[in-house]
């Protein structure tokens, strides 16, 4: 439930740094503003702290790798160009690929399935197929992609 949660609102600020151009830290901060202030989605303050530093790792981590990720994504992207997706389904694929390639914590099929769901959630009628799509030919590639240490 929580890392869902910290991947809700990671899309979310990703989001808001692109259309707003502010950010990460801004980004972060104005999305849990939002949650404490209006609390939608009913947390307490306990769940808000327990998520913070996951959504910020999350936030700068597809920051700080965005250029390495969308050229891996543009590898997979059949027939578009990753500054033509919606923003919505750049910000998942970001998210879902910094987890897959960037990360030892999260088990790629898992980083899929999340990316599905938040972009049924969050996106189009298309966004879930298009995303499990591009994911699960990325997926192919994940251990030849990941950095080596």
């Amino acid at each position: 439930m929580k890392r869902r949660l910290a991947r809700e609102i990671a899309v979310q600020s990703l989001y808001q740094m692109e259309m707003n151009e502010v950010a990460a830290v801004e980004a972060v901060n104005m999305l849990f503003d939002e949650v404490n202030e209006e609390n939608e989605l009913g947390l307490d303050s306990t769940d808000v702290g327990a998520i913070d530093d996951h959504v910020r790792e999350l936030v700068n981590g597809v920051t700080a790798n965005k250029a390495a990720i969308d050229d891996m994504l543009q590898g997979y992207l059949t027939g578009w160009q990753v500054d033509r997706l919606s923003r919505v389904d750049r910000q998942i694929l970001r998210l879902a690929c910094y987890e897959m390639i960037f990360r030892d914590d999260v088990p790629p099929k898992a980083a899929i399935n999340e990316a599905i769901d938040l972009a049924k959630h969050f996106g189009t009628d298309e966004s879930g197929k298009f995303v499990n799509g591009v994911l699960g030919r990325l997926l192919q590639a994940v251990d030849e992609l990941k950095p080596k240490a």
